[in-house]
């Protein structure tokens, strides 16, 4: 995963979170914290320890994905 992207949560993720027990205690904490803003970092300092294993495993699963990071004067139109 790229250092700035940020990770959002998909319509699988928005389900399992009803379901904590599916995806798994610290799954479900960070699937509750990638609201597209943060990144993989981020999460990592909030949840106390490095996620990378995990995001990636919630990337592949369909739980999670990456939103890249607009920069100031980006044109979306373009």
């Amino acid at each position: 995963m790229h250092a700035q992207e940020r990770i959002a949560k998909t319509p699988k993720a928005w389900e399992a979170l009803s379901r904590p027990d599916l995806i798994g205690r610290r799954a479900h904490s960070l699937l509750l914290m990638a609201n597209g803003r943060r990144s993989e970092r981020e999460l990592s300092a909030l949840l106390g320890s490095d996620v990378s294993g995990l995001t990636e495993d919630l990337l592949q699963e369909g739980y999670l994905q990456p939103v890249p990071l607009m920069l100031y004067g980006e044109n979306e139109n373009a």
